[in-house]
């Protein structure tokens, strides 16, 4: 089994949103079993918190289901029980290298690493902005959820990469 965790800074629209989107493709490819999916924040402003209601709303008319789910933040211990991170942007996936324990398991990559072909390397934040940011999103997260399945379907490698050069904390 591949465990996903999806991270953005709040862990209320982008990260749950990718979340529910791969559940719901991996569910009609048939690998449910084979996939474990979670989403976190990088900072604790929402934690306990249900996603914010817009992106509630734009995900149920795709047939999405954010309700019943939860804020959490990023803990230590996501860095060994996940194989894969997958930050919503770039200044996530930075606090994420920062946050990682020694010897920690699992890869920090950017989500649109897996879709390549929207030509993004960033999921946009949509909170401050209009319900159309919330379509927006998931228009990426589902290209970028299609694109993380194909990986693994066609036997993508997914591991802990070499330490890097140094201390790690520089771009």
């Amino acid at each position: 089994m591949v465990r996903v965790l999806f991270v953005c800074m709040g862990n209320i629209c982008r990260s749950p949103t990718a979340r529910a989107v791969f559940e719901s493709l991996a569910a009609e490819r048939g690998l449910a079993g084979a996939v474990f999916a979670d989403s976190a924040g990088t900072t604790a402003y929402h934690v306990g918190q249900a996603p914010d209601p817009r992106a509630t709303a734009a995900a149920g008319a795709r047939g999405y289901d954010l309700t019943g789910f939860r804020a959490r933040q990023v803990r230590r211990r996501d860095f060994r029980e996940f194989d894969l991170m997958l930050a919503m942007d770039r200044a996530n996936h930075r606090t994420l290298r920062h946050m990682a324990p020694p010897g920690a398991r699992a890869e920090l990559r950017l989500f649109l690493d897996f879709a390549p072909a929207l030509g993004l390397a960033e999921v946009p934040d949509p909170y401050y902005g209009g319900v159309d940011g919330f379509e927006r999103v998931l228009d990426i997260c589902e290209a970028g959820a299609s694109g993380l399945l194909d990986h693994l379907g066609d036997g993508g490698s997914i591991g802990p990469r070499p330490p890097p050069v140094g201390d790690g904390r520089t771009p």
